[in-house]
């Protein structure tokens, strides 16, 4: 059973920079392979795959000095994060689903790395609050491990948040799971909207709505930045304001998710949920009645 610890990281000002450089040259190869598939297919109509691109990077890192600095395996997941895109993509086009080709990624948008553990990267645990994580090119950057990595560490990522102001180390351990205690009870729960769940033996979880709690300042907040000057100290003052009260309302909502779901496994021995698409029953019918959308069937529905 794989488990994944998200703890987070307080790299120094020097790390950070050279965390930053790390992170940029992973887009950098990200982007390249992607336009050698692309470029091939167009030319030539070549699929280039995985294994093609791994074999290029021993060559790739002799003549580029800023890539041959980097972990080679941790390229190697790079590549393997490409193709796993692919991949997605052409199962999507086989489903008839929307495909949503691969896209370039800019920098400010590429934020993590994976590492495999004792090549590249290096967790170390600790009996107290604070581990270290050793990243090649990077250093040994301080973590505070809140919840004790329990397992066989595999992967290690470093992962950067909200602009560069926060820094995560993500944690891939494997562990035989352990059992719980038979309840005898099964439930079916029923995910809503006006509700967040009910399940069958009468139990209602409200819908805490978080973010119409925050609606109202992240609106001023909003407002605020549409008059400053561009570039300017406040502008930017107000963007990380406003990315904090995003990452809170993320934040309880995710910590939400987890206890509910964390509560009911404790005390069901079987749960059935309903396969409901949740993000198409609260879109909007997209146009009037007199000119109604190409939705508006689906919502009748």
């Amino acid at each position: 059973m794989k488990r994944a610890y998200k703890m987070r990281a307080y790299p120094t000002t020097q790390q950070q920079s050279r965390a930053d450089r790390l992170l940029g040259d992973h887009c950098d190869l990200y982007n390249a392979a992607l336009q050698e598939r692309v470029g091939a297919w167009q030319r030539s109509k070549v699929s280039v795959s995985y294994g093609t691109q791994s074999a290029q990077l021993k060559e790739i890192r002799a003549l580029c000095p800023e890539q041959g600095r980097w972990s080679f395996t941790a390229q190697q997941q790079t590549l393997r994060r490409l193709n796993r895109s692919f991949e997605a993509f052409f199962r999507r086009v086989r489903a008839g689903q929307t495909p949503g080709f691969p896209r370039y990624r800019s920098k400010a948008r590429f934020d993590t790395v994976d590492h495999i553990n004792g090549d590249g990267a290096k967790w170390t645990p600790t009996e107290g609050r604070w581990a270290k994580t050793h990243f090649q090119g990077v250093g040994t950057i301080k973590v505070s491990e809140h919840t004790h990595v329990q397992g066989r560490v595999t992967q290690v990522s470093l992962k950067r948040e909200h602009a560069g102001r926060r820094w995560y180390v993500i944690v891939i351990a494997e562990s035989d799971p352990i059992p719980l205690p038979v309840t005898g009870r099964s439930v079916g729960v029923d995910v809503g909207v006006a509700r967040f769940l009910t399940t069958s033996d009468g139990e209602i979880v409200g819908n805490p709505r978080f973010l119409e709690t925050a609606a109202d300042e992240l609106a001023e907040l909003q407002r605020r930045l549409a008059l400053c000057k561009r570039g300017s100290g406040n502008s930017r003052r107000l963007k990380r304001h406003i990315a904090k009260l995003h990452r809170q309302v993320a934040n309880r909502r995710r910590d939400f998710h987890h206890k509910v779901a964390r509560k009911l496994v404790n005390e069901c021995d079987q749960i059935a949920v309903e396969n409901l698409n949740i993000a198409g029953m609260t879109r909007s019918a997209r146009g009037p009645i007199d000119r109604p959308g190409p939705n508006v069937a689906a919502k009748s529905g």
